[in-house]
């Protein structure tokens, strides 16, 4: 099992949750987050007075996935956020040793 982080643009959440309820992706966690990459973030105006912003608004994806599923959810994630540009995201992929259902107490794979 494998645990995918992806780091998105907030705005292109929904395109991404539709693309993985198409490959079967049957749930995942969606945190809002702010940091900065390469692009060390940008300046913006507000009534006349330019103001740096260092952290840049973004969507966190939190996914545990079997490792079948895994290059297909990887796929669909860079397809459905990917607009060329500068601060699309990130995606990492992380072992994942165990997952319970709390409510059945199943564990494993089954768990997802």
């Amino acid at each position: 099992m494998k645990l995918v982080t992806a780091v998105i643009k907030p705005f292109k959440l929904d395109e991404v949750r539709e693309a993985l309820s198409h490959i079967g992706v049957q749930g995942m966690t969606v945190t809002e987050v702010k940091g900065f990459g390469r692009q060390k973030g940008h300046t913006e105006l507000y009534r006349g007075a330019e103001y740096v912003m260092d952290f840049i608004a973004k969507t966190k994806l939190d996914i545990g996935v079997d490792d079948s599923q895994l290059d297909a959810v990887i796929e669909a994630i860079t397809k459905a956020a990917s607009t060329g540009k500068i601060g699309d995201g990130k995606i990492f992929i992380t072992d994942m040793e165990n997952a319970v259902r709390i409510r059945t107490g199943e564990s494993g794979p089954g768990a997802l």
